[in-house]
């Protein structure tokens, strides 16, 4: 396929790019390539994944210009390389292993009306979720499933929700934009990115030294984030020279497969923020960092004095960049959540179903549920990568503004919001979808048996063992081909700065 070029190209590029303030001309610089027909699904599940990573390199290649002075670099997209990095987790290997799997408890169950999805991959998740169930800790799938099949899915939701679990009840489009959730989340823009303070002098930032080029070199990045979202966009920040320094609560373990992935290019440090050594810790680190990430549900982090607002006071100049799953208002902008639930319960996996399993019903057509068949899902993992890919791009574009007018900046996105604008605002592209109102018949488009991952993928050493992984799919003129160190295990570095 030849390349195209600019944002026109892909609509979903121009609609990103104007949410995160930058300038327009700017999509010009960017250059679209690589087999079609990948991702394949009823929604633009592809013009996400290469929207969210283009705008990405664009806002870092934005910043390396910022620093050197020069034009900025032409940028590249190539859709083999963004959908490979979007299944990153899958193409993992660890001396030969899989890592990429779901909990026996974290899948779809039929319910006495319809269907819920439930999350129980970390051991706390599953002890609250057979808890509100009242199952014993010794509980199997066929245990939860006969308590499920019986009750409502809504009474399941709440019961779960109200235990500290997830669950969330599989709802159609029209039903989630109907729910006071969905109106919180349509209330909202894609993402924002605003000034937190004022006061500050423009952020000077030195000539990059080069090759490659690192726009982020001699930056501090604190990593509280988990699972995926965050951590991609963290792995974006020390792909490109961030001192990125993860930060997780001991008492929370992160999964040690999930950081293999996510964990490139970072180092990893557990501290307690409820003792006072960890805390006088945590205070040093903030003297001397740039850029905060916050991954949790809004509010977990408050007691700890963490709220945005808090930090920049304490570091005048603070870039922080925080993600949730629903959005920081609403009546679930407290619950907490992940990618498989946010599809449920936006619509996305009704949509994904299988179009033959739907009874052929007029409401079922029009809403595009399938409550006869198992709903379904994305062909990854997409709300989290590019999530994360949009966050990795506001901290970009923060710095760059920073470096021009000062002060403290606060970038807020949620998957909740990026579903939205896949159901809602990514348009036609000549991908293989129809969009929430038809079954389009999903397969690979011509073109697409030439893509092979393993183009893209590499084999290296780490403290973990061989590992071969996704190569990073943000590239400029000059970029990093690759990160500057593997993942090492979770926890076990100092809570230093270099």
């Amino acid at each position: 396929m030849g390349q195209r070029h600019g944002g026109g190209a892909n609509g979903g590029t121009d609609l990103a790019w104007t949410a995160l303030g930058g300038d327009p001309a700017l999509t010009e610089r960017i250059a679209f390539g690589g087999p079609p027909g990948l991702l394949p699904a009823r929604l633009p599940a592809m013009s996400l994944a290469r929207s969210t990573v283009a705008v990405c390199a664009l806002a870092a290649a934005e910043l390396a210009a910022r620093r050197n002075g020069g034009p900025v670099p032409a940028v590249r997209v190539d859709d083999g390389a963004v959908a490979t990095a979007f299944l990153s987790e899958r193409h993992l290997r660890i001396d030969g292993r899989a890592c990429s799997s779901f909990a026996p408890l974290s899948r779809f169950w039929r319910t006495a009306d319809g269907w819920v999805r439930t999350h129980a991959n970390y051991p706390h998740h599953r002890a609250r979720l057979l808890h509100a169930l009242d199952l014993p800790e010794t509980a199997e799938a066929p245990d939860v499933g006969t308590v499920l099949a019986g009750r409502r899915a809504a009474d399941i939701e709440e019961t779960v929700c109200a235990a500290g679990g997830l669950a969330v009840v599989a709802r159609t489009p029209g039903e989630w934009d109907a729910h006071p959730q969905g109106a919180a989340v349509a209330a909202h823009p894609l993402l924002t990115l605003d000034a937190l303070g004022a006061g500050v002098p423009p952020r000077r930032l030195p000539p990059l030294a080069g090759p490659p080029t690192l726009p982020a070199a001699g930056l501090r990045v604190l990593d509280l984030t988990r699972v995926i979202a965050g951590p991609v966009a963290t792995r974006t920040l020390a792909l490109l020279g961030a001192d990125v320094l993860r930060i997780d609560a001991p008492q929370l373990p992160e999964s040690q497969d999930a950081h293999s992935d996510t964990g490139f290019g970072k180092r990893s440090a557990a501290l307690d923020l409820g003792s006072s050594a960890g805390r006088a810790s945590f205070e040093e680190l903030l003297t001397r960092a740039d850029v905060v990430v916050t991954g949790y549900r809004p509010g977990a982090l408050d007691r700890f004095g963490l709220t945005p607002e808090a930090l920049a006071a304490r570091r005048p100049g603070l870039v922080v960049a925080r993600l949730s799953a629903w959005g920081d208002d609403g009546p679930w902008g407290g619950r907490r959540g992940f990618d498989s639930l946010v599809q449920v319960a936006t619509g996305i996996a009704a949509v994904e179903a299988d179009a033959g399993a739907a009874s052929g019903d007029s409401e079922q057509s029009r809403g595009g549920a399938q409550r006869s068949g198992i709903p379904g899902a994305l062909p990854a993992q997409a709300l989290d990568h590019g999530t994360g890919y949009l966050l990795a791009a506001a901290v970009f574009r923060a710095l760059t503004e920073q470096s021009r007018t000062g002060g403290s900046f606060l970038a807020t996105l949620a998957l909740a919001r990026t579903a939205r604008w896949l159901m809602h605002d990514l348009g036609a592209d000549g991908e293989p979808h129809a969009g929430p109102e038809g079954h389009a018949h999903v397969a690979q488009a011509p073109g697409a048996d030439s893509y092979d991952p393993a183009a893209h993928l590499r084999e290296t050493d780490s403290p973990l063992g061989r590992l071969r992984h996704a190569l990073p799919p943000v590239s400029f003129g000059g970029a990093p081909a690759t990160w500057a160190a593997p993942p090492g295990r979770c926890g076990t570095d100092a809570a230093v700065w270099r």
